[in-house]
């Protein structure tokens, strides 16, 4: 009789967080603060920039509507849209999740670039997607940032890229993890070309990408709260045995310590980016 209680506790049990799931399971017109729990009608917080308007939490955004955020109206001229991705390992499952992602989001790959104007000012842009893989680089993203570079150069233009990522594409495995010199490699010409660029983090920026491309911007902006950092605080703690500050790897933490430069809300950065890029014209 125990054993029988014990396995209807465990079915109710299961049962209950099975109900607290479907709960949190919003469609249609409404979605979700993960932070406040608040639930808000999506036009309302498309609206306001993709942000919470109850706390302030920043929603993540698609590289198509930080674009349109960015980027006067028809002036983005984007670059190598069609690049293809390949399983260069044979990483199983690898081209089956290629395909279905991109038929999900209607993206090829974790980023996009190309040349528009900002306020009538005209830069070459890069803009991740975390809805691609969680904005991982893999060997499409960094030539991408490559060619990017290589335009900027060419044309004289100032490079701007806003940066998400979880870091390399394990899938890709050690060609992934070339990304990260390859990209730093073509940010030091752009350096050596005389030529501005502008880092711009937002939630989450971590791994490969963190320690590569989105470090070695002249100026290195962030959006509010976002989570910046190489490893995650649990492996940082259990590898140096200590306990981590309140707030380690935020974008505010990392202002105070002199890893970002400004801290730049959503609203104001495309006047931001326009104030920087005309200053060093």
């Amino acid at each position: 009789m125990l054993v029988i209680d014990k396995i209807r506790k465990v079915n109710k049990e299961q049962q209950t967080e099975k109900n607290e799931k479907a709960s949190d399971m919003l469609v249609g017109k409404w979605v979700k603060c993960t932070n406040c729990k608040e639930i808000l009608y999506k036009e309302d917080v498309k609206n306001n920039f993709s942000i919470c308007p109850n706390c302030g939490k920043y929603f993540r955004i698609s590289a198509r509507r930080r674009i349109k955020h960015i980027i006067d109206e028809n002036t983005f001229e984007e670059i190598d849209k069609d690049m293809k991705t390949s399983d260069m390992l044979n990483f199983d499952g690898y081209k089956d999740k290629i395909k279905s992602l991109q038929e999900k989001t209607n993206i090829q790959e974790a980023i996009q670039i190309g040349t528009g104007k900002i306020n009538g000012e005209k830069v070459a842009i890069g803009v991740m997607d975390s809805n691609f893989f969680m904005g991982s680089m893999g060997s499409v993203v960094g030539e991408k940032i490559c060619r990017l570079v290589e335009i900027a150069i060419k044309d004289r233009l100032p490079v701007i890229l806003f940066c998400v990522s979880g870091g390399a594409r394990m899938q890709e495995g050690m060609i992934s993890l070339m990304q990260m010199a390859k990209t730093a490699a073509a940010i030091a010409k752009l350096d050596e070309a005389g030529l501005l660029y502008i880092s711009v983090l937002t939630d989450p920026t971590t791994g490969g990408v963190t320690a590569s491309f989105a470090s070695l911007g002249d100026i290195i902006l962030a959006e509010p709260g976002a989570l910046i950092g190489f490893a995650g605080p649990r492996v940082i703690e259990q590898t140096i045995k200590q306990k981590l500050p309140d707030g380690f790897q935020s974008s505010e933490f990392l202002l105070q310590h002199g890893f970002i430069d400004k801290i730049v809300e959503r609203k104001d950065m495309k006047q931001t980016l326009y104030n920087i890029v005309k200053l060093h014209k």
